[in-house]
C-alpha cells in the first residue's frame, strides 16, 4: 500500500472516532435533557398531589370534628327515656 493512502486511511479512522465521540456526547446531552423534562413533570405531579393531600387532611379534620360533636350529643342523650332524648317531653 502506498504511504499516502495509508495516511489517508489513518486520518479517516481518526475522523470517524472523533465523529463517534461527538455523537456519544450529543446522545448523552439529549438523555440529560429528557431526564430534566421528566423531573419537571414529576415535580408538577408531586405539587398537585401535595395540594390534594392538604384538601383531604382538611376534610378528615372536619369529619373528625363532626363525629366528635355527634358523639358528645349521643353521650348527652344516653340513659334518657326515648321521648325526652328526641325532644318530646
Amino acid at each position: 500500500m502506498n504511504d499516502e493512502i495509508l495516511k489517508e486511511l489513518q486520518y479517516n479512522g481518526a475522523m470517524l472516532e472523533e465523529i463517534r465521540d461527538q455523537n456519544k456526547a450529543l446522545l448523552e446531552g439529549q438523555k440529560d435533557q429528557a431526564t430534566r423534562a421528566d423531573v419537571g413533570r414529576l415535580e408538577q405531579r408531586l405539587d398537585a398531589l401535595e395540594s390534594n393531600v392538604k384538601v383531604i387532611k382538611a376534610a378528615v379534620k372536619a369529619t373528625n370534628r363532626d363525629v366528635a360533636d355527634v358523639s358528645r350529643e349521643v353521650e348527652k342523650h344516653k340513659g334518657l327515656p326515648a321521648h325526652v332524648a328526641h325532644g318530646h317531653a
